[in-house]
């Protein structure tokens, strides 16, 4: 994976909020200027010299304060709605066209300048402040008669926009670089993934030949012979691992594949990939009780490519008691139970604004958590009922790019390979996977890997021995 540079102001640092006070102070100062001492500003004065600054000033210290140490890039924003306030600025101020034009270029300029540092494209934050400090110098000359003087009163109009240039030079000395070696999301990355930039083409014009999840799908039918498999598992109940089955090696084996084949761990989502790297959302329907009239929930597990079938097992379980034989009350039955209560035609409304908000990567994270539709594979247990696997669709809404369902056990008397007739006893199971992620080979050679771990389950002991990552 390519390193990129990646800045953050931290909250722990007293310059990151010494630069929020005084970009606050820079906005109230602002409106409290035009309220008392500009009579009946117009409409065009109203929106560009006080909403507009205004705003990016909200926008800016928002940024720096919730999301500054993963997201500094957004700040990028609100600077160049402020190259826009000073762009228009310059041109109410009736100066000759040839100026308002060379300012407008410098302005932007700046912004791009910013953006490209903030978003890891350019090393060069000490630009950043001899820029800031460029132009507060600038504002300051400009007014260097009424400094003399103490002019408070000439003052006033440009009090504003020297806090806000005093702010942006203090943040500069605020950036700091990450050192921990973990990738930081930039512009093009959604909270749940990381947008992959060097796909093939042809997986990215796959996605508008077939924008529908559904409509992309492979099904895929195999089978496991589970001698090894129950053998493990009694193993592995004489251990204290009492509930131990064969969900669990299932899911044990499919986060290893993760380990080896990490492409499997991405998702389409708005016409661009992207993956989950480290992070492995496993969703499965659970019933509070093994009874048909027992209400279910989704219970959802954030498992790590360097889970073993212990951790597997332990943080399995934990979910599963977290829902059984207790009412109805987790983050995603709440959020079920709000969203039905909204009426018909206005529910469907409301499911078109989330998905427009899903494809622009925009929709919020506690809903990303609670959805069942957002993870990396949905698993459903067929063994427990009695039945067959089906071939589930997928959901159209959301990220879930697999779905697995595995059956009962299935005894068979077949010959081996010196001709005895032998009882064995397999597992039948089915895949149904989003082509548009990997293609077909990928997936071959994944679901190869698992049937070998399935059939070798102590592997699945040990951490692997290496975590492959995903491409840039």
């Amino acid at each position: 994976m390519e390193k990129r540079i990646s800045y953050y102001v931290s909250r722990k640092n007293w310059l990151t909020w010494l630069v929020a006070a005084i970009m606050t102070c820079s906005a109230i100062v602002r409106i409290a200027y035009f309220c008392v001492f500009v009579k009946g500003p117009g409409a065009a004065t109203v929106w560009f010299q006080i909403v507009l600054p205004v705003l990016a000033c909200v926008i800016y210290v928002l940024d720096i304060l919730c999301s500054g140490e993963e997201r500094f890039y957004r700040t990028a924003i609100p600077v160049f709605l402020l190259a826009a306030y000073f762009g228009i600025r310059v041109s109410m101020s009736g100066v000759a066209l040839r100026y308002i034009f060379l300012c407008w270029i410098a302005f932007l300029a700046f912004a791009v300048v910013y953006d490209m540092t903030v978003s890891g494209k350019l090393r060069n934050d000490w630009l950043l402040a001899i820029l800031h400090a460029g132009a507060l110098a600038f504002i300051l000359y400009e007014n260097r008669t009424a400094l003399r003087a103490g002019d408070f009163a000439a003052l006033r109009p440009h009090l504003a926009d020297m806090l806000l240039l005093l702010a942006g030079f203090l943040a500069v000395f605020a950036l700091q670089i990450h050192l921990d070696g973990r990738y930081h999301p930039t512009w093009g990355d959604r909270t749940d993934g990381r947008k992959l930039r060097t796909i093939d083409p042809m997986m990215i014009v796959a996605g508008y030949i077939m924008p529908n999840r559904n409509g992309a799908a492979n099904h895929m039918r195999d089978s496991v012979e589970i001698t090894a498999m129950e053998r493990y598992i009694r193993e592995k109940r004489r251990e204290g691992l009492t509930n131990f089955g064969i969900t669990h090696v299932f899911l044990a084996a499919y986060v290893r594949i993760v380990a080896k084949y990490p492409a499997v761990n991405r998702f389409y989502a708005g016409q661009h990939i992207f993956t989950r790297d480290d992070d492995i959302q496993f969703c499965m329907v659970v019933k509070t009780a093994m009874d048909e009239d027992a209400p279910e929930s989704i219970m959802k597990l954030h498992l790590k490519p360097t889970d073993t079938a212990y951790d597997v097992y332990e943080k399995f379980n934990k979910g599963v008691e977290e829902i059984k034989g207790q009412p109805l009350d987790s983050s995603f039955d709440k959020t079920a139970k709000v969203l039905s209560m909204i009426p018909g035609v206005l529910f469907k409304f409301t499911i078109w604004f989330l998905k427009l908000l899903d494809y622009f990567g925009l929709l919020a994270k506690y809903l990303l958590e609670v959805s069942p539709f957002h993870a990396s594979i949905f698993f459903t247990s067929m063994g427990s009922l009695g039945i067959p696997p089906v071939v589930h669709h997928l959901y159209d809404f959301g990220s879930m790019p697999v779905f697995c369902a595995f059956g009962c056990k299935r005894h068979v008397n077949e010959l081996d390979d010196e001709g005895n007739l032998v009882h064995r006893k397999y597992v039948d199971y089915t895949f149904n996977c989003d082509e548009r992620i990997v293609d077909g080979f990928y997936f071959a050679s994944t679901l190869k890997y698992m049937k070998r771990l399935m059939q070798h389950p102590e592997r699945l002991d040990v951490p692997p021995e290496e975590v492959n990552r995903d491409i840039d």
